[in-house]
């Protein structure tokens, strides 16, 4: 079953962006604009800015966790 790894941006804070791992993405992204996602992401406002496919879910949690480090990708993501 594939896995994805994805990045969000916020809509009000452009600075702030949040790393995680789903089995269904378009899912996953409605539920952080909604509040029922991660504690960090309530209160809405969120755009998807990159995702990855993988063919697993250990090897999406694994560049999840990655991802979350790597401050510089996540910078040239949001164009900054």
């Amino acid at each position: 079953m594939a896995a994805f790894v994805y990045v969000l941006l916020s809509k009000k804070n452009p600075k702030r962006t949040y790393v995680g791992w789903t089995l269904d993405i378009d899912r996953r992204v409605a539920q952080h604009n909604t509040g029922t996602g991660a504690k960090f992401t309530r209160g809405g406002g969120w755009v998807l800015i990159y995702a990855e496919r993988h063919r697993t879910r250990n090897g999406a949690m694994r560049r999840e966790v990655f991802l979350k480090r790597d401050k510089a990708f996540r910078a040239a993501l949001r164009g900054g």
